[in-house]
């Protein structure tokens, strides 16, 4: 923030509008330890302060970080959301490249999930083979020393 900028008090910002860091994690559902992760990592610009040097947020901010938490349930890496944010941002964006990112994403999250049904049928066979009793034998065991 420029020097000649006058920092508000706590008090006149939140009259005016503004966010403290909790009421922004309240009202983004994101934590105030990620919304700091955000601001250092430069997922989210950094926020006014108050002479006190508490860090005030603003409408758009919320709808940034609500942004970014709904990408993030949907599984995009912060690389992504950096692609997201950018195209969000770009009224000359097209469509077709916000698409080709999603859709990559989401066969990426299929073949995910191929992997784990995969290693979930291992897991199932291997327990089905296993007596589950008190002798020491274990298909389990053997199979994972293999």
């Amino acid at each position: 923030m420029p020097a000649h900028r006058v920092r508000p008090e706590l008090a006149a910002a939140l009259e005016q509008g503004l966010h403290n860091i909790g009421q922004a994690a309240l009202a983004s559902g994101v934590s105030t330890k990620m919304i700091r992760h955000y601001e250092q990592i430069g997922l989210i610009p950094e926020p006014a302060r108050t002479f006190a040097n508490y860090r005030l947020y603003n409408d758009s901010d919320l709808h940034r970080l609500r942004f970014i938490k709904r990408a993030r349930s949907l599984g995009f890496s912060i690389k992504q959301i950096e692609t997201l944010l950018a195209l969000w941002n770009d009224p000359g964006r097209a469509s077709a490249e916000v698409k080709r990112l999603a859709q990559s994403h989401a066969d990426a999250l299929g073949e995910k999930i191929r992997e784990l049904q995969g290693m979930q049928r291992s897991l199932e066979n291997l327990a089905r083979q296993c007596h589950g009793d008190g002798r020491p034998d274990c298909p389990i065991l053997d199979d994972l020393a293999t």
